[in-house]
């Protein structure tokens, strides 16, 4: 007689893969336990052979809680027990999550970000002086940091200058003495990973 293999493609899907398919046959005979307390117990050692599977995560908050919750999914929400937890419902669990308003702020030059933007109206308003050059000059070097973080390639001045006086609609006049600061200056290198990942880099290129 031809012996039959029981491959995982024959058998029935699990509900939650990761805790595998010796988990799913316990979750089996538990339900078919008739006694309550027995019960009760089989469900109280199958939670602790569970939190064994993901040791790593009994420090995460309400971990135990999160454990009785997947027990109640595999049994398909279908079984009787005095668990220390309120059991949840396939409604609850099924419910979708409320859709997150996201702010959309239409930027004609986005690569200068949101707060460039704020911080115009803000300088239009200063009084006439010292601290609004000041503010002028500080808000076009951050300008041009981060046209340099958008685009590698050195930006002149002017483009930053004309490009604060069009987001401004004419409201900041830039004195063209102005220098801003170099590029190399603005963009703050990332550093060097340490000695061992370069030698392992390089041993990975041989």
């Amino acid at each position: 007689m031809k012996k039959k293999y029981d491959y995982n493609t024959t058998r029935g899907s699990l509900k939650l893969p990761e805790y595998g398919r010796n988990i799913q046959r316990m979750i089996e005979h538990l339900k078919s336990i008739e006694d309550r307390e027995e019960r009760n117990k089989a469900a109280r050692t199958l939670i602790s052979v569970m939190a064994g599977m993901i040791p790593q995560n009994r420090d995460i908050k309400d971990f135990e809680h999160k454990l009785w919750d997947h027990l109640t999914i595999m049994v398909d929400f279908d079984l009787d027990i005095d668990a220390p937890y309120p059991m949840p419902t396939q409604e609850r669990m099924e419910k979708k999550p409320k859709k997150v308003s996201y702010n959309v702020h239409k930027m004609r030059y986005k690569h200068y970000g949101h707060l460039v933007e704020k911080l115009l109206p803000e300088i239009i308003k200063m009084k006439e002086g010292k601290a609004k050059e000041y503010a002028i000059e500080d808000l076009a070097n951050q300008m041009k940091r981060q046209y340099l973080m958008w685009n590698r390639k050195q930006v002149t001045d002017e483009v930053i200058f004309k490009d604060m006086e069009t987001l401004s609609k004419g409201g900041i006049k830039v004195n063209r003495d102005i220098v801003l600061r170099d590029g190399k200056d603005l963009i703050i290198p990332l550093p060097s990973p340490p000695k061992h990942l370069k030698r392992k880099r390089n041993q990975r290129k041989r």
